[in-house]
């Protein structure tokens, strides 16, 4: 038997990626998109480079373990604020999810942002969508190399640029730039200046769709927050099918120009139903409506609608009437309480903080005229931008008194420790443990002030 050994078949578990080339549209999305771009990259370049109170307005130092917004500063003890920024920052996208599915997406997240400014670029170098394509089949020639090279260095300079004003949230951007010019960059500001540089480059300009078909966690539980009534953008099929002439001779508005394909960022067809590659962005819809003007139907094939409206045939109105619904009323309830409450935190937060450490290495002892002392160390920080003056007085025990001196001058935005040593008159305290409070006010501003408990330790 002459049988022949079967050859071995390679099965590949993923497809290969082929190159999206993102067609240009114009409409009122898209103009919206772009809205958004310069809105966003105007408070994201712009910020670090305003001053409030001779500091940065926005600067998260690490190094000093001081957060300063807006003239408020935050320490590592008051984490909890930037953690209930968070939490409503989540809840606010679960409402807007729910009510309006992935705009954020299509419209705000730095990726789509990015990808929309290196498209631009891309644009600008090579050419419409066409003349991409053609660019990507022809064979290495000079003029392929100039674009492609031009193209990698405008998209590098912007990268750099990002990278640059992204550290500069967390070292003083003037400094940082007067480093950069003097070639003084330290290490750490060059690892992460380079880091997030690459890593604009490498998802606005190579990954792009791929981010957010397989990296974003948001594209796979969104489907958790949509329900029939949220608003996604959608292909009319009982208006738009079928889109070629049947046998009895009608046809639908959709005339199979595919144009709601190539204009897609993550090259899907719409006109299939939703798919969690969708991100919202409507380009589709500005694309829809320019060929339906061109032929003369009415727009709106692919536009911003809900599941129960498509089946009901429902119409704007009775749209919006679904947007208060159980689901939409409960994020939005959660969501003002929590505003609320971090506001009225933030309101009522005494920019003044004390700490007080009792020596342990002297338990009490008894000085010239009988006089019991206690010493203490007292950590005063000043979250405030002003500089004070705060006045020490301790309270709880008959003839207590401070006798290093007991006015402390404390910049804003500082931290001091401050040694203080306190006498109370035999016999004014009993044995062992006594309640003591310290408080520390500001000369200038009574409403300042703060007081903490502590122990005073009569020997036997």
């Amino acid at each position: 038997m002459n049988a022949r050994a079967p050859k071995e078949a390679v099965i590949k578990m993923y497809a290969r990626r082929e190159a999206i080339h993102p067609r240009e549209v114009k409409g009122r999305f898209a103009t919206l998109r772009w809205a958004c771009v310069w809105l966003t990259q105007a408070l994201f370049y712009g910020l670090p480079w305003l001053s409030m109170h001779g500091r940065q307005a926005v600067l998260f130092d690490l190094g000093a373990r001081k957060f300063h917004l807006f003239g408020l500063v935050l320490w590592p003890q008051d984490f909890i604020y930037l953690a209930g920024l968070l939490i409503i920052c989540a809840y606010g996208l679960f409402l807007v999810t729910a009510v309006a599915g992935r705009v954020w997406c299509g419209y705000a997240c730095p990726q789509t942002v990015y990808t929309e400014i290196f498209l631009w670029i891309e644009r600008r170098i090579e050419g419409d969508r066409s003349a991409r394509i053609r660019l990507d089949r022809q064979p290495w020639t000079a003029q392929k190399v100039a674009r492609r090279t031009a193209k990698h260095l405008a998209w590098g300079a912007v990268a750099l640029w990002t990278g640059f004003t992204f550290v500069g949230y967390f070292t003083p951007i003037r400094a940082l730039g007067d480093a950069v010019a003097h070639l003084g960059l330290g290490p750490w500001e060059t690892f992460w200046v380079l880091f997030y540089s690459f890593a604009t480059y490498g998802n606005a300009g190579w990954m792009r769709e791929q981010v957010c078909k397989y990296m974003c966690p948001y594209a796979r539980f969104q489907s958790a927050m949509f329900d029939h009534d949220t608003l996604i953008v959608s292909y009319d099929g009982a208006r738009g099918e079928p889109r070629r002439a049947a046998r009895d001779g009608t046809r639908g508005d959709c005339i199979d120009c595919s144009l709601c394909v190539q204009v897609c960022p993550t090259g899907i067809d719409i006109r299939n139903g939703l798919q969690y590659e969708c991100i919202g962005c409507a380009a589709c819809v500005d694309a829809c409506d320019t060929v339906m003007d061109k032929v003369g139907k009415p727009q709106g094939l692919i536009r911003y609608a809900t599941e129960n409206a498509l089946a009901g045939r429902w119409n704007p109105k009775q749209i919006r009437a679904r947007l208060l619904r159980p689901r939409t009323i409960g994020y939005g309830i959660v969501l003002l309480l929590m505003a609320a409450g971090m506001s009225t935190a933030l309101a009522l937060r005494t920019p003044l903080k004390l700490d007080v450490i009792r020596d342990r290495g002297s338990m009490g002892r008894e000085v010239d005229g009988g006089r019991i002392e206690n010493v203490y160390r007292l950590q005063l920080m000043n979250t405030g931008e002003r500089e004070h003056l705060f006045r020490i007085r301790v309270a709880g025990i008959p003839t207590a008194t401070v006798v290093d001196e007991d006015v402390v001058e404390l910049a804003g935005a500082s931290a001091r420790a401050v040694p203080v040593r306190v006498r109370v008159d035999h016999g004014a305290a009993h044995t062992g443990s006594n309640a003591l409070a310290f408080a520390v006010a500001a000369e200038d501003d009574p409403v300042l002030h703060v007081t903490e408990k502590a122990v005073f330790i009569v020997p036997r």
